[in-house]
């Protein structure tokens, strides 16, 4: 979310820096999916989107499937490295400047913040899940969730649907995302620390036949998922994107979310009241948080969790309102 951020900055007439201590395009573990909210804003910067038009989102289980349509423009699948190459380009093109270096210490300066020892009026902290930022400045909260973790890898295979198919197993969620004409995305969320991914696959039957043969690539992993803060602004620092806390990847909205907060950020430097953004960003996240908490929460019992797929099924308008509303979580 930081280069976002910053073209999002840069835009609204701001003397923007990046600082970004990793060369080239980074890669993550992640769906690797754009909902339709998250596709017509980076549009909109002039990022130029390459991979796979999705049309909505399909739940399966070992009986029951369900699926439902975006209602309000078109998702895509794009690889991570893809739309991190994209974002540098948009960067670049929009002559933002860019220090290849981490931050390492930040200390508050009164109406201003210091960044390892130089003064500038805000700092935005969009550096991830683990963020060094908000450790630094002693944000992070406790969590009582379950610890979830997630792995990604992808296959070789000719995607079989342009739909983001969300498979639903007694172990946790298998997302599969085409992110090219011969390419799709597996990522597998689960609460079962020291399974690895070829492990947690059988657990899908229909994803072991649909892969069969199919190389796969590099397997990344994240987690635990779960990440709380006890605020997302001290001073003039603000918390964007997975920094600013993060309860789970299940229902698969993140740069949509992000995006949002990130402008939210910027309109608050814009009218100097960095505290404001505080109030935008639960604004922004409440419908977000809730769901999935509570999908989260809900589906560790395994009655519950048999359950979704069928109960998707049996009330199609509510499954089709719960993606139209993280689709667009603004």
């Amino acid at each position: 979310m930081g280069l976002v951020t910053a073209l999002l900055a840069a835009r609204a007439g701001l003397d923007v820096v990046v600082r970004e201590p990793r060369p080239g395009p980074v890669d993550k573990a992640c769906g690797e999916g754009l909902m339709p909210g998250a596709v017509a804003g980076l549009v909109d910067l002039g990022v130029g989107l390459a991979g796979r038009s999705l049309a909505g989102i399909r739940y399966v289980d070992a009986r029951t499937r369900v699926e439902t349509p975006f209602r309000h423009g078109h998702g895509m699948g794009v690889r991570r490295t893809t739309l991190h190459a994209a974002l540098g380009e948009a960067i670049a093109a929009a002559g933002v400047e860019v220090e290849q270096a981490p931050v390492r210490d930040v200390r508050d300066g009164g109406g201003h913040v210091v960044v390892d020892g130089t003064a500038t009026r805000y700092l935005v902290a969009a550096d991830g899940l683990h963020s060094p930022t908000r450790r630094l400045l002693g944000l992070e909260g406790a969590s009582r969730m379950p610890r979830r973790y997630a792995q990604r890898a992808h296959a070789a295979v000719t995607p079989w649907t342009d739909f983001v198919e969300v498979h639903w197993s007694g172990s946790g969620e298998a997302y599969v995302t085409p992110t090219a004409d011969d390419q799709v995305g597996v990522a597998i969320l689960t609460a079962q620390l020291g399974r690895g991914f070829d492990d947690l696959l059988r657990d899908y039957p229909e994803l072991v036949e649909r892969l069969a043969g199919a190389p796969l690539g590099r397997i990344r992993g994240a987690g635990p998922l779960r990440q709380r803060t006890t605020a997302r602004v001290r001073g003039h620092v603000l918390l964007v994107g997975d920094a600013a806390g993060y309860v789970d990847a299940l229902t698969g909205e993140g740069i949509a979310l992000g995006y949002a907060q990130a402008a939210a950020a910027v309109a608050a430097i814009v009218d100097r009241d960095p505290r404001r953004y505080e109030r935008d960003w639960r604004r922004t996240t409440w419908r977000h948080d809730l769901m999935t908490a509570g999908l989260v929460t809900a589906t560790r019992a395994p009655v519950v969790r048999a359950a979704i797929v069928p109960a998707a099924r049996r009330l199609p308008a509510v499954f089709g309102w719960a993606v139209d509303r993280l689709a667009r979580p603004a």
